[in-house]
């Protein structure tokens, strides 16, 4: 690969925003390996100059660390939303050079000496709790990262972590290809009966894409993928049961056979992850998992059992009802219900129980109105105003929109990009934040003010056909206020310590405290009927919609609940108690998981987890359960609201501005549960989130 010249490789410019339009997957490898190279020599500076103070350790060392982290995000975040085999090759072939450089890093003796002696020396009481954060956390995260190992050790250590990256890596690719792989072609109409217009748009729009040119809405041909708004809506509403079994199968099994099979890299990640946590001296990878966060595996497994006890004999019912409902609806299957029957009648209940059709309600939540509702709140409650500033930042596709957040007295706070739209030829699924980089004093631009936060804010919805808007279901609503939460901590953070502003430095199973606090609006009224006004008409949601809505929200939650802690117990399981080469498999850790979990056994075929990204290469491993876990604090955070009173304007204001003055101001610069307390006066309790589930024994 031709190296370019250095003038002319974006990745090296000095820019306030990052030029993602130019760049490209030539630019990767020289752009990166001059990066790491001016970093090797910085470190070795540092190393040579290094003195147990601020200035001379801690500053510096966040500069190295930025540079990497903003380049390197650059480059992962066009593979998430831009991806091209040639872009995938690139970055192959520097990530070895990048994992070498941050264990040479994260393993500095003199860094990790000078962080001990700063910790016992006399200037330590000088320190802010958030520098004794961030020097708590360099030390902790050095021992994790290997740096009291032994020579030896060290190498093997290394050498684990580099084929856990490739791995992890290797991992994702194969999902996004078996996704990319299976498409199912449908020719006769009958096959689509039941199916929205919403998903026949777009299974049409994708068979034109797949080289049907001619396909329409109306004659088809229809191409049935298993990208997530595709096969979701598939299972939710084909009358056809054979297809739905097929492409519930195809589903569960993606990513576990022939050249894309992901079960000998689970088993070999499971396997080199014990060895790391043998060599740091744990006893399993799960207790490494925790030693950065809040729980204990104790905890968490307590947390989990509690929640999934509340849950059992509610689920057992749900199961029961869709029973009884698909027989009273003349279905052959009601006694032998199957998993690709549970979505179908699921919403067939729904919709006969508070007459809500998911699809019915579209027109009223289009993306332009949803995200001026969003807005609003954030205005309402943290006294923030949002303003589009297109143009102002590159960006890497036309739909893409960039955002200028202010603070009251108009002052720019953080800016944000935001990528709504699915693209399955080049975007991964799911929704997501990221930042583009952090707020931080010693980044300062101008060498006053501290660096601004800039955020990325990644959704996947159905694109606008023709002159219609995005029209979105209610629980893509409930995605785009969750990510919002994210960004918010990120970019209201008052931290100008860059190792601990905005999501930073807080411990993984807390950072989804904001995330979930924001959901739980798309249930408060005024919010609501802000936001739910029809595209064409522009008339309101009509009020018992709203109340079946509310309603609906504790529908099948026992299920959902279970679904959760299936997917974190067996992630605890699999980096507790599972033996890699022992006499169990994988997957006969989730069917023993399962049995406590799951009203109806899983398929024997089952290979979920071949396509569990966030414990194999999203950084979730062990840690699953920080969704349940940020959930009882979110819940609580909200019942801080509804003891003021919802509807009190007033009182929302003060302890919206309270939220925003700890939670999301502090960031990673005091412990959660020290800044948990700050804003709600006690310790965190679960019976908020059991009670908005609808789960909570209420007293006779």
């Amino acid at each position: 690969m031709a190296n370019v010249a250095d003038d002319s490789n974006p990745l090296l410019q000095d820019f306030e925003f990052p030029p993602f339009n130019a760049v490209e997957a030539k630019h990767v490898r020289s752009g990166i390996l001059t990066i790491l190279n001016g970093l090797e020599s910085d470190l070795e500076e540092l190393e040579r100059t290094v003195h147990p103070s601020w200035p001379k350790l801690v500053e510096p060392l966040e500069k190295i660390m930025d540079k990497l982290t903003v380049a390197w995000g650059m480059i992962n975040h066009l593979k998430a939303v831009k991806d091209t085999a040639e872009l995938r090759a690139a970055i192959e072939e520097v990530q070895a050079e990048k994992v070498k450089f941050q264990l040479r890093l994260g393993q500095s003796k003199p860094v990790y000496n000078a962080f001990k002696a700063l910790q016992g020396s006399a200037d330590w009481n000088m320190l802010s709790d958030a520098q004794k954060r961030v020097v708590e956390n360099q030390i902790k995260k050095a021992v994790l990262n290997g740096v009291a190992l032994e020579d030896g050790k060290r190498e093997e250590f290394n050498q684990i972590e580099q084929e856990l990256e490739k791995l992890s890596k290797k991992f994702d690719e194969n999902v996004l290809d078996a996704t990319k792989k299976f498409e199912k072609l449908i020719t006769d109409k009958k096959d689509i009966e039941g199916l929205p217009a919403t998903a026949v748009g777009l299974a049409a729009q994708t068979a034109v894409s797949k080289g049907h040119e001619n396909a329409t809405p109306e004659d088809g041909p229809w191409v049935i993928t298993l990208d997530g708004p595709s096969v979701m809506s598939l299972l939710k509403h084909a009358r056809n049961r054979a297809l739905r079994e097929e492409i519930y199968r195809a589903y569960v099994t993606q990513a576990s056979s022939g050249d894309i099979d992901n079960t000998l890299i689970i088993d070999q990640t499971l396997k080199l992850r014990l060895e790391k946590a043998k060599l740091l001296g744990y006893n399993n990878y799960a207790e490494v998992s925790m030693a950065m966060k809040m729980a204990t595996v104790d905890k968490a497994e307590e947390l989990l059992e509690k929640l999934r006890s509340a849950s059992w004999e509610a689920a057992v019912q749900d199961m029961e009802d869709l029973k009884n409902f698909a027989k009273s609806q003349g279905a052959k299957e009601s006694d032998d219900l199957s998993h690709w029957d549970i979505n179908f009648w699921s919403e067939r209940l729904r919709e006969s129980k508070y007459d809500i059709n998911e699809e019915e309600l579209r027109p009223y939540f289009s993306l332009p109105k949803v995200m001026e509702g969003l807005f609003n709140l954030a205005r309402t409650l943290f006294g923030i105003e949002i303003e589009a500033a297109d143009g102002l930042a590159p960006v890497w596709n036309s739909d893409v929109r960039f955002y200028c957040v202010k603070d009251s007295s108009g002052n720019p706070t953080a800016y944000f990009y935001f990528d709504p739209y699915s693209r399955p030829s080049e975007k991964r699924g799911g929704a997501w934040v990221d930042e583009v980089v952090a707020r931080s004093r010693v980044l300062s631009r101008d060498g006053v003010s501290a660096r601004l936060p800039i955020a990325h804010m990644v959704c996947n919805q159905t694109p606008p056909v023709g002159t219609k808007p995005s029209l979105m279901t209610f629980r893509e609503v409930e995605i785009v206020f969750h990510e919002f939460g994210h960004a918010l901590q990120h970019m209201l953070t008052k931290q100008d310590e860059g190792f601990v502003a905005g999501n930073r430095g807080i411990e993984r199973d807390a950072v989804e405290l904001p995330s979930q606090f924001m959901e739980n609006w798309c249930y408060h009224r005024d919010t609501l009927m802000g936001i739910a006004k029809h595209y064409e008409t522009g008339e309101s949601l009509p009020e018992d919609v709203y109340r079946k809505l509310l309603a609906a929200r504790t529908f099948r939650a026992g299920s959902l609940s279970l679904r959760q802690i299936r997917l974190a117990s067996v992630d605890l399981q699999l980096h507790t108690k599972y033996v890699p080469g022992g006499p169990e498999s994988v997957c006969d850790v989730d069917r023993r998981v399962c049995e406590k979990t799951q009203v109806i056994p899983p398929l024997p075929e089952d290979r979920f987890l071949c396509s569990f990204i966030h414990v194999f290469a999203g950084g979730h491993a062990a840690g699953y359960y920080s969704y349940k876990w940020a959930e009882v604090l979110s819940a609580d955070a909200f019942s801080a609201f509804e003891d003021a009173g919802l509807n009190d304007s007033k009182a929302v204001k003060e302890t919206g501005q309270r939220f925003r003055e700890t939670i999301l101001a502090l960031g990673g610069g005091k412990a959660p549960l020290q800044v948990f307390i700050e804003f709600r006066g006690r310790e965190p309790s679960p019976d908020a989130l059991l009670k908005h589930n609808g789960l909570l024994p209420v007293a006779a």
